[in-house]
């Protein structure tokens, strides 16, 4: 879905981002992690042409972004800031709207499209009439995420995103973005330097420093199959609760499914994530049902736990 070769962007005689070739797939989550200064940003603004590639080339959909005029290429590309970026004199409602807008879409549709989109990120039609600066931080990055993704574009980018939310918004933000089924079909690529933030929603990491790309791959690629030691040191500190996210648990019979309380758990979870499910909710187990939905096992902690000491032995022998 989106192609990037050699791309270079100089400031002068710094060099923000410094020759780097990546791809993403369609409907992927590619994260742009690394440290303030390592060109993640700076590499973002490029594939909506906010900033003007020294040289390189970026396609998106096969089509090169640079032969193609920036404001109808921003209309089919998402875009979430890390403070929302709302305009302050629009009401929540026309914040939404604009782009759907832009594109002349009917009133009607505009108006089911809002309604659509403030349901499924929990936020109260009562908000249609009101002002950014009346709501909190995590209802504005909900709006925010809503205009972004109000005419449906094929691709999203975000830059930190959650970075301006507490601990306890931004946790619960994160978990309402994995079981966001909008999100699901995108094509998305997200900045940030939170390392949990990065292991916990990516599918692929791109680790950047310098302008460079150190280590592209899955999050247990960094892990377990780091580089260099660039890329042991970047993850050292916080490695054990990154190996927990990093490890999928596992799989039920094919066709099967995770039921924790009644409700059918996420196919892409992790280790930490069910472990978490199990503490939150005081519960001894996770049911595991087939394609027929009869019970054909459960999964207790200290299951998660040895399938968790099994996949470190098989790294280690690999």
């Amino acid at each position: 879905m989106i192609k990037v070769e050699h791309l270079s962007k100089h400031f002068g005689k710094i060099k923000a981002v410094d020759g780097i070739s990546f791809d993403v797939n369609e409907h992927e989550n590619l994260v742009l992690l690394g440290t303030s200064g390592s060109g993640k940003t700076t590499t973002l603004k490029m594939l909506n042409r906010l900033i003007e590639p020294t040289q390189g080339k970026i396609f998106i959909n096969n089509k090169n972004i640079l032969e193609q005029q920036p404001e109808i290429l921003r209309r089919g590309i998402g875009y979430v800031l890390q403070n929302n970026g709302l305009f302050p004199h629009y009401t929540v409602g026309e914040n939404i709207a604009i782009v759907p807008q832009l594109l002349k879409w009917d009133k009607k549709q505009i108006e089911h499209r809002v309604s659509e989109l403030l349901e499924k990120l929990h936020l109260s039609k009562n908000y249609l009439n009101v002002y950014p600066n009346e709501l909190s931080g995590g209802e504005q990055q909900r709006v925010g995420l809503a205009r972004a993704l109000a005419a449906d574009p094929p691709v999203l980018l975000m830059d930190e995103p959650f970075g301006a939310l507490d601990n306890i918004t931004k946790a619960k933000i994160r978990a309402e973005f994995k079981a966001l089924d909008e999100l699901k079909k995108k094509t998305i690529i997200m900045v940030t330097h939170d390392v949990q933030e990065a292991f916990e929603l990516g599918d692929r990491i791109c680790l950047m420093d310098a302008g460079k790309i150190v280590q592209q791959g899955t999050p247990s690629d960094l892990l377990f199959k780091p580089k260099n030691k660039f890329v042991e040191d970047f993850l050292k500190e916080q490695r054990l609760q990154l190996e927990f996210k990093a490890v999928k648990p596992p799989l039920p019979p094919e066709g099967g499914t995770f039921v924790l309380h009644g409700s059918v758990l996420p196919a892409d979870m992790s280790l930490w994530w069910m472990i978490e499910q199990l503490k939150f909710t005081k519960a001894e187990s996770i049911t595991i049902l087939d394609h027929q939905y009869k019970k054909v096992g459960q999964l207790t902690f200290e299951d998660l736990m040895s399938a968790f000491y099994q996949y470190k032995q098989k790294q280690a022998h690999e």
